[in-house]
C-alpha cells in the first residue's frame, strides 16, 4: 500500500513556519538594530506622558505583587478602559475594574469621560472605593487546542492505519517541540463513509489535543510563577504551524492530480480546531457576573472555590476568602 509522504513534508513545513515567526537572520539583525535605536531614543530624553489628575493607582488586595508590564496576550479589561490605560467612573453606578495579576494596575480617574474632556476650575473630589465588589483580580486562561482531522485508508483492518497514526503524531510533536508544546490524548477510529454520488470509502477520524506544557515548559517562565502569556503565545504559534502543515498536505494532493493518489492521504477541508480554556486553581469564569471580562479567569469570590483546571468557581458556603482552592 502506498502512503502519503508525511515525514518528507515535515521538514519543509517546519522551516517555513519558523522563518515566518522569526524572520531570516538578516531580518532579525535589522530588527534588533531598530529596537536598540528606539530604546536609546526613549531613554535619552523623551518627555514623560502627561497624566490626568488626580490619578490614584488601584492595587487589588489579593492580586499578589505587581511588577513591571511585560508583553502579554491579554489586556486590562473594563468597559470604560481607555487606550492610554485610564479608567473613568460613571455617575449612574460603580465601575468594575479588572487588574491582571503581576501587571501594572490601571490609572483611575476621579471623573467620568465627559467631565474629563472639559476644563474644570478648582474641582473637588469625593473618593468612594474601590472595594472588593468593584476591584477584581484576574489572569488569562491557559489555552490548549482540540484538533481533528481525517485521512483516507484502504481498509479498517491491518497495521497501516496504526502506523500512519503513530507517524503523524511524531511529526506533529517534532513540529512544535521547540515551543515546548506537545500532542496529548491522541486517538483515532476507522469508519466507512458514503460519498455523495459515489461509493463507500474508509476514513480514519483522528483527534488529539495540543497544549503548551511539554516537559521543560517552565523554562519559558524566566523564574516567574505567572507566565500564561508566554505559554499562550507558544500554543498560538503551535496551532499556526499545525494548520500550515495540513494546508501543505492539501496543496501537495491537489498538485499531484496527474499522479496516482496514494491510498492513505489527507482529506481536504477535514481539519478542525477548537480552543479550550482552563483556569488555574482558585480562579474561574462567570460571564453573568463579569460581563466586561467574560473571557477572564477571575479570582474566586468568598463562598466559592476552584480546586483544579476547570473554568468555574464552585459554591462552598464555608469559604470566607478570595481565591480558595478547596472547600473546608
Amino acid at each position: 500500500m502506498s502512503s502519503f509522504p508525511l515525514p518528507a513534508l515535515h521538514t519543509a513545513v517546519a522551516r517555513r513556519a519558523i522563518a515566518r515567526e522569526h524572520g531570516t537572520p538578516s531580518e532579525v539583525l535589522n530588527a534588533q538594530r531598530r529596537q536598540r535605536s528606539a530604546t536609546a531614543q526613549a531613554l535619552g530624553g523623551g518627555a514623560p506622558l502627561p497624566r490626568a489628575r488626580p490619578a490614584p493607582r488601584a492595587e487589588p488586595e489579593h492580586a499578589g505583587a505587581l511588577g513591571r508590564s511585560r508583553p502579554r496576550v491579554g489586556t486590562q479589561r473594563s468597559s470604560l478602559f481607555s487606550k492610554k490605560g485610564f479608567v473613568y467612573g460613571t455617575v449612574e453606578q460603580p465601575v468594575k475594574i479588572y487588574v491582571k495579576l503581576h501587571q501594572n494596575s490601571p490609572v483611575l480617574i476621579c471623573m467620568d469621560i465627559n467631565r474629563a474632556n472639559k476644563e474644570i476650575v478648582d474641582p473637588a473630589y469625593l473618593w468612594i472605593g474601590p472595594n472588593e465588589n468593584t476591584l477584581q483580580a484576574y489572569r488569562e486562561p491557559d489555552y490548549s487546542y482540540h484538533m481533528a482531522v481525517r485521512f483516507t485508508t484502504k481498509s479498517c483492518v491491518g497495521r497501516y492505519n496504526d502506523l500512519l497514526f503513530r507517524v503523524l503524531k511524531k511529526i506533529l510533536d517534532n513540529l512544535i517541540s521547540d515551543l515546548l508544546c506537545h500532542v496529548i490524548e491522541p486517538s483515532y477510529k476507522c469508519h466507512s463513509v458514503k460519498i455523495p454520488e459515489g461509493d463507500f470509502v474508509y476514513e480514519l477520524f483522528i483527534a488529539f489535543q495540543v497544549n503548551p506544557f511539554a516537559p521543560g515548559w517552565k523554562s519559558v517562565c524566566n523564574n516567574s510563577s505567572d507566565c500564561e502569556d508566554a505559554t499562550n503565545r507558544n500554543i498560538l504559534k503551535a496551532r499556526d504551524r499545525i494548520e500550515e502543515f495540513f494546508r501543505s498536505q492539501a496543496y501537495i494532493l491537489h498538485h499531484h492530480v496527474n499522479k496516482t493518489i496514494p491510498a492513505m492521504h489527507f482529506v481536504d477541508h477535514s481539519f478542525q480546531v477548537v480552543r479550550i480554556d482552563n483556569c488555574r486553581p482558585g480562579f474561574g469564569k462567570n460571564e453573568g457576573l463579569h460581563t466586561n471580562c467574560a473571557s477572564c479567569c477571575v479570582l474566586c469570590s468568598p463562598g466559592t472555590f476552584s480546586p483544579d483546571a476547570d473554568v468555574t468557581c464552585q459554591i462552598c458556603v464555608s469559604v470566607h476568602t478570595y481565591g480558595a482552592k478547596s472547600c473546608p
